[in-house]
């Protein structure tokens, strides 16, 4: 399992006894199972919330569940006939509100679930838009696990933090994950059935209803519910994972060079101490180079035990420079080792993990993460961290992970957040739920912000809706646009979401 920004914060199934190590005193910290959902079978209330910042709580009107796409249909025809409004959800993982709109009827895709068919003559999988990446996953090797001729074909890419994302949700924010030379999502989708506001059915592609094509992909769930696609996979090949330190400054050449020597994904995993020089300016740097088909895997790979990744949570919190100590002993350890590229793109999440991060220390408050993803010119990183840390230091902001990954230029979607080969740059701060705690996140999410715009890049719009009319505005000068041909294609506003009133209302829609 590869640690990301959420899994490095994140625990498994297993319980630390209270200990001291280094001078870290551990009190005793029960986590749950990563493969336990915290949205519940039958939910009995209409309040819901995403499950990462937990801070979107919204009380829609009725939760549908949807096990066909006949069922997505009947639901929007309902809606439409009471004159109500529609919003989506699949694991609910999305922070700015996207998923979710007051006294609106929720559709539960998490049931549309079936993989309909896997062509392994062209490489493509056609499956219903709430399946979640571990299911697709292990429906690839069980399909392939009996052949031995190529190519075998896994997955591209994924969301890095967590898991169970259903499909249509990577589609909806046009998701990316960690790949040196890869657009977002966009890149690997062949083709997706719509559901539109009359709830009828249309098959967008290239070539077909392309205009909505580019809209839905990156729309938010605006223009209909994605309710089926088709996939593009790639040829399985095995990649051997190289573990170094590294500064930030020199690291941009660190990554052109090994996307030059054909690494397929890696990223950069910064230091968080903000009492140290090291903060921003040294991190992990962990890349994945292809190695010959009969290269042999490793077999029992080093790997995290419950009980490490449950003290690094708790060291990421309180004893940062100890979670920076054992989190780079241990990768390092990993530097050789052989994986199969698709495998090592999992990533297991614990479900309200912070409740037991809270209880371990000792806060009255509940507090979760939150986290903002800020876009600069790669030439521009050094400077763009050397300004962050001053301001993360002058605000007094808890980092708990940060990471930096590489993104192509998406020139397909209309709402585009890849407008350049950027630097992505994700930081995860601990933010506690009292108006003062979350203001001070916001007021240092929009610095963040304004940094990255002086350095040439912009921010992605799906973790929070904190930026100021005039950030929106810079790094998305097209949402006007956007918002008008949402109502084009929507006149009565059948898909709402917490996040599109907020836009809608800022331009005055």
């Amino acid at each position: 399992m590869k640690v990301t920004r959420r899994t490095f914060v994140s625990a498994t199934a297993a319980g630390v006894a209270g200990m001291s190590t280094g001078g870290c005193v551990i009190p005793t910290i029960h986590v749950r199972s990563p493969y336990a959902s915290g949205i519940p079978d039958v939910e009995t209330s209409t309040l819901v919330n995403d499950l990462h910042s937990q801070l979107n709580p919204t009380r829609v009107h009725a939760i549908v569940k949807a096990p066909s796409i006949e069922a997505v249909t009947g639901a929007i025809r309902q809606a439409g006939a009471e004159g109500r409004a529609v919003a989506m959800a699949g694991g609910r993982h999305a922070m700015g509100g996207q998923q979710f709109a007051e006294d609106a009827v929720l559709v539960d895709t998490r049931s549309l679930n079936r993989i309909e068919r896997f062509d392994r003559e062209a490489g493509t999988v056609t499956l219903e838009a709430g399946v979640q990446w571990p299911q697709l996953v292990a429906h690839l090797n069980e399909s392939q696990a009996s052949l031995d001729a190529a190519p075998q074909w896994g997955i591209v890419q994924k969301q890095t933090g967590a898991d169970r994302l259903s499909l249509g949700g990577a589609l909806a924010c046009n998701a990316h994950g960690r790949g040196l030379a890869l657009k977002p999502i966009i890149q690997q989708v062949r083709w997706f059935d719509l559901v539109d506001a009359r709830g009828d059915l249309r098959r967008c592609s290239r070539t077909e209803n392309a205009e909505l094509f580019g809209l839905a992909i990156g729309g938010y769930g605006l223009f209909g519910v994605i309710a089926r696609l088709e996939l593009q996979l790639r040829p399985r090949v095995k990649v051997r994972r190289v573990v170094e330190t590294a500064e930030t400054d020199g690291i941009i050449e660190q990554f052109e060079a090994r996307i030059r020597d054909g690494y397929l994904y890696g990223d950069f995993q910064f230091a968080t101490d903000a009492t140290r020089d090291s903060f921003l300016q040294r991190g992990i740097f962990s890349t994945y180079q292809p190695v010959p088909d009969e290269t042999p895997l490793t077999p029992n790979p080093t790997r995290f035990n419950p009980e490490d990744w449950a003290r690094l949570t708790f060291y990421a919190h309180k004893y940062k420079r100890r979670a920076f100590e054992v989190y780079s002993t241990r990768y390092l350890a990993t530097s050789g080792q052989i994986y199969w590229a698709d495998s090592q793109l999992s990533a297991a999440y614990v479900d309200n993990y912070h409740a037991d991060v809270d209880r371990a220390l000792g806060s009255r408050t509940k507090a979760t993460e939150m986290i903002t993803e800020i876009y600069v010119q790669r030439p521009q990183l050094p400077a763009f961290m050397r300004a962050a840390a001053v301001a993360l230091r002058r605000r007094g902001s808890n980092v708990v992970y940060g990471t930096v990954r590489m993104i192509e230029k998406d020139d397909e979607s209309v709402l585009a957040w890849a407008k350049e080969r950027y630097a992505c740059v994700i930081f995860n701060l601990h933010v506690e739920h009292t108006p003062e705690k979350i203001e001070s996140a916001a007021g240092a999410f929009r610095e963040l912000i304004d940094m990255g715009l002086a350095h040439g890049g912009s921010y992605y719009l799906t973790y929070h809706r904190w930026a100021r009319k005039d950030q929106v505005e810079r790094a998305y000068p097209g949402i006007p646009a956007f918002l008008a041909q949402k109502r084009a294609h929507d006149p009565e506003e059948r898909f709402q979401s917490t996040w599109y009133r907020h836009y809608r209302d800022m331009f005055g829609g």
